[in-house]
């Protein structure tokens, strides 16, 4: 039998909306008041869900203490309290939480069991939210 678990964490990161590919007046246009210069902060709220088949012997899908670990050391360590831009995995890509929610389902897919499914969604504010969901990690 195959069932999903959810757990939430959070963390507080900055970025800024802004591509150098566009000048300054169209990322003024694209991104509005997030291509401020001096940046701005969320406190996002992260919520991972991952399924698989319950195992008979501990009737779990996962052991939670397991998924903190792989969420506190892949996920939290790196971006709380960090700025986006200046972090290696965005330095080509802009910091948008798009791009964000599938940076941590990446970072997330590489620790956790094979042919589980993950899911990632990413509260940016109470009104956006960012999702991303595949296949099960092969």
């Amino acid at each position: 039998m195959r069932a999903h678990l959810g757990r939430r964490y959070r963390l507080s990161a900055s970025h800024r909306l802004f591509s150098e590919s566009l000048s300054d007046a169209e990322n003024q246009n694209v991104y509005g008041k997030c291509a401020n210069p001096h940046g701005h902060g969320h406190n996002y709220t992260v919520e991972v869900i991952v399924g698989g088949e319950i195992d008979n012997a501990t009737g779990m899908v996962m052991d939670l203490a397991q998924l903190d670990g792989c969420v506190s050391r892949e996920v939290l360590e790196p971006f709380d309290h960090a700025n986006l831009n200046t972090l290696e995995c965005f330095r080509e890509v802009v910091p948008t939480t798009e791009n964000l929610v599938i940076e941590i389902r990446k970072r997330l897919e590489s620790t956790l069991p094979r042919k589980m499914t993950l899911g990632v969604r990413v509260e940016e504010t109470s009104n956006n939210f960012f999702e991303y969901y595949e296949e099960p990690i092969p």
